[in-house]
């Protein structure tokens, strides 16, 4: 028995250098490297299309007879928009011009005369620069400048609706607006709009019913896509 735990004993004694070598020649692993974060860019030229809805409130006052009345111009709008954008950072600034046709229609009894005053506007247009946020590929942006209305007025018989004079007018004015925009691809993205067109006044001739003082806001709601001809998104760790 004596001989026997001897012999166990030197065996292991021998083979521990052994097995220490075998631990200390495994090999090491090096950890995977950190994984690459895309980071989308806006900076580029971009065209895309827009509709969505909105209403003009015209407000008709005879010029030196008093006023005639308010009414709301309601309805659809589509069109399309080309601009331009340039990143720092999350920064983004942009300039861009829209064009859109509209069918906004609405009317009202004139206070004055036994008439009905319709206001339809029949196109728009937009002139604005952008500065903006974005985070990634979300950007929340404002907008300001020049807008554009071209208007068809029109008086009918308030008993028959008869015809009874009309005119038409394209006024300038500002436009301020806010919008948030998602890139849904490299190239490509979506966003909703808001803007309100500061439109003020336009004195226009209707013969016989003489000229009137027309006060003319309008708001906006567009759904926006978009194709940027820029670079792709970039990435970085």
């Amino acid at each position: 028995m004596n001989k026997l735990l001897l012999t166990t004993t030197a065996l292991v004694v021998l083979a521990s250098p052994a097995l220490a070598a075998d631990l200390a020649a495994r090999p090491y692993t090096k950890a995977p490297p950190a994984m690459m974060a895309a980071i989308y860019d806006w900076s580029g030229f971009y065209i895309g299309v827009n509709g969505g809805g909105g209403w003009s409130h015209n407000t008709w006052d005879l010029v030196g007879g008093g006023r005639e009345g308010s009414h709301d111009s309601t309805g659809g709008t589509v069109g399309g928009q080309v601009g331009y954008r340039w990143q720092t950072g999350p920064v983004v600034f942009g300039v861009e011009a829209q064009g859109n046709w509209a069918d906004f229609s609405g009317d009202n009894l004139s206070a004055v005369f036994a008439t009905r005053n319709r206001t339809k506007t029949d196109a728009f247009g937009l002139f604005t620069g952008q500065i903006g946020y974005a985070w990634n590929n979300v950007l929340l942006y404002a907008k300001g400048g020049a807008a554009l209305t071209s208007n068809t007025y029109t008086i009918t018989n308030a008993v028959n609706g008869a015809f009874l004079a009309s005119n038409t007018d394209t006024r300038w004015g500002g436009v301020v607006g806010a919008g948030l925009e998602y890139g849904f691809a490299p190239n490509w993205s979506l966003g909703v709009e808001y803007d309100h067109l500061f439109m003020d006044r336009h004195t226009v001739s209707f013969g016989a019913f003489g000229p009137d003082s027309i006060k003319q806001d309008v708001d906006l709601f567009t759904a926006r896509l978009n194709y940027r001809f820029g670079g792709p998104t970039i990435s970085k760790y």
